[in-house]
């Protein structure tokens, strides 16, 4: 029960998080703030409105309450100040959002007091007219309960407590004290107004419970669309969702390290020549349905796309996750995305003749970039020899070759291999030995 007496929960305590965090969840109270002050004018033009209409339809009626001495100045004298004053900080707050600054916590307790003061200037007039125990009994102490309510959406405790608070002692003060002359109504009973004020002031400290707690929920909710879009910035648009709630729960290391990765290259031959003689969107609609079956395929056997490139893309099994068999994961999703590439074009007037090389081996993984914008990438010999393999399909007249070492992690699941024997690779020194798969 301690996290509901901080104006903070544990949540936005923690040192560790963002500033984005902090920024989004003081955007969001400012936001609640307006909310509050918009439902309190509206409540005081209400009510304005109908009591004129009262005064100019049944001048009795409300003569018979105020013992004939109701003015519609009174109400006015009242309630526009306390409409002024609440536009004023509507603009005040709104200003300060625009310049995503927060409002000084000293204004805010101050508004607090001002604010809650003004049912008490009512509640004056009324004994004015009516005298203390009619005035008591009727409806001017039951408005600081709408300020009360109105408080939670501050979402903060302290805020809310001090609204009980003022208007616990302000009501008190005006039933002990408050005594125009010549009232002939007896003198109040301390502990029967006492308990009336203990009520008003529990009634504070419940609303700043349910104001922390609705706190807590948005602050919970803003950090996890800030962890999401921290992952999907690292990771690009084009991360799964489900790999995306993996690494809010897993924690993958983004750190730069050395793992064992097995990356796919994979690339649509021709398509530059078949996408002269079409249009512009046409060739957007093709590869998006093209990418949308083969991502969808990565995604069931654990791979990632951690880039495209233009008509192709680079996929990666083994990071950021770790895993114990990623040249198998590699290969059952290349030979997939080519059976589901022939479906599709068995569909389309524009077949795609598709293209992958798969290699195996170490390299630096992490975070990469400027301070200002960062993804994560993986960069080593692996990473090129994967791209070379790849380009040498349209040498070979291939589809899907593989290094030997994928061919080794493979071992007796890769019998269908054909050597392509040892072929000289742009950028190596020696051959290098080259396998196909269908």
């Amino acid at each position: 029960m301690a996290e509901y007496w901080g104006t903070k929960d544990r949540t936005a305590r923690d040192t560790s998080l963002s500033a984005d965090f902090h920024h989004a969840l003081m955007q969001e109270v400012m936001t609640t703030e307006l909310l509050r002050i918009k439902v309190l004018v509206g409540i005081a033009a209400v009510f304005a409105v109908i009591t004129s209409t009262i005064y100019f339809t049944a001048p009795e009626a409300l003569a018979r309450v105020w013992h004939g001495n109701f003015k519609p100045s009174y109400i006015y004298s009242v309630i526009v100040p306390f409409i002024l004053f609440e536009l004023w900080v509507h603009g005040a707050i709104t200003r300060h959002q625009k310049q995503g600054r927060d409002l000084p916590i000293v204004r805010r307790y101050v508004g607090v007091l001002i604010e809650t003061s003004m049912p008490t200037v009512a509640l004056a007039l009324h004994i004015d007219s009516m005298g203390p125990v009619a005035a008591l009994g009727w409806v001017a102490p039951f408005v600081y309960f709408i300020f009360i309510i109105a408080s939670t959406l501050r979402l903060d405790f302290w805020l809310s407590a001090f609204t009980g608070f003022v208007a616990a002692s302000e009501l008190f003060w005006m039933a002990m004290y408050y005594r125009p002359e010549g009232t002939l109504d007896p003198e109040p009973d301390f502990f029967y107004h006492a308990a009336r004020s203990v009520v008003i002031l529990v009634s504070g400290l419940l609303a700043g419970a349910v104001g922390a707690q609705l706190r807590r929920q948005f602050g919970a909710s803003i950090m996890a669309a800030t962890a999401r879009d921290r992952i999907t910035n690292l990771f690009g648009q084009h991360v799964s969702p489900q790999v995306v709630e993996r690494l809010m729960t897993e924690g993958a290391s983004t750190s730069s390290d050395i793992r064992r990765v097995a990356v796919m290259f994979v690339d649509f031959r021709s398509f530059t020549a078949g996408a002269r003689s079409r249009s512009p969107q046409e060739v957007v609609d093709r590869l998006d349905g093209a990418f949308a079956v083969l991502v969808e395929i990565l995604d069931r056997h654990g791979g990632i796309v951690n880039k495209f490139l233009g008509d192709g893309f680079l996929a990666l099994f083994g990071a950021p996750f770790e895993t114990g068999d990623a040249a198998h994961q590699a290969v059952a999703a290349a030979r997939e995305m080519l059976a589901a590439n022939e479906r599709t074009n068995a569909q389309s007037s524009w077949p795609l003749r598709i293209g992958i090389g798969i290699h195996i081996g170490e390299v630096v993984a992490g975070n990469i970039g400027s301070p200002r914008r960062k993804e994560y990438t993986v960069i080593g010999d692996t990473v090129n020899f994967a791209a070379r393999l790849e380009a040498l399909n349209k040498e070979l007249g291939s589809q899907f070759l593989i290094s030997s070492a994928v061919r080794d992690a493979l071992g007796d699941d890769c019998t269908d291999a054909v050597s392509r024997g040892e072929i000289p690779v742009r950028g190596y020194e020696h051959p290098v030995p080259v396998w196909q798969l269908g």
